[in-house]
């Protein structure tokens, strides 16, 4: 069986990364364990900026942070955005559906609902952290 491939949006790496219990964490811990992560520059730029974001510094220290962030890049496959994406009501959204789209993936996680609303896009499922598990434990 093929690993699925798999993009998150940066809003469920991050809640993954600063809380080890919660729903997106799971899906982070799944998607490292049993699938293949995908992202384009563009994507691994705003995960990079948003949690190094000094907001975060009362909950988890930055180097902290910066030692995630090292270990999480070698398990991200970089994916180049051939085909350029247009289709979300939230022009900054685009970036993940191009991850998504030219890296093949099987699934988008993503709490956005901008994101949310297309789904499925263009063969490829859209689901929120808690929908992405409950596929899992389904077998699916």
């Amino acid at each position: 069986m093929k690993a699925e491939r798999i993009v998150l949006d940066t809003n469920v790496f991050i809640s993954g990364l600063l809380s080890s219990t919660s729903t997106p964490a799971r899906v982070v811990d799944h998607a490292v364990l049993n699938g293949q992560l995908l992202a384009t520059t563009g994507t691994q730029q705003e995960l990079v900026s948003r949690l190094l974001a000094s907001k975060f510094d009362r909950y988890v220290s930055r180097k902290k942070r910066e030692e995630l962030l090292l270990r999480l890049a070698p398990l991200v496959e970089p994916v180049e955005p051939v085909q350029i994406i247009r289709a979300s009501r939230d022009p900054d959204d685009d970036k993940f559906l191009a991850a998504a789209v030219n890296g093949r993936a099987d699934v988008l996680v993503s709490g956005d609902r901008d994101l949310l609303v297309l789904h499925p896009f263009m063969g490829i499922a859209i689901c929120t952290p808690a929908d992405y598990l409950a596929r899992i434990e389904k077998g699916e």
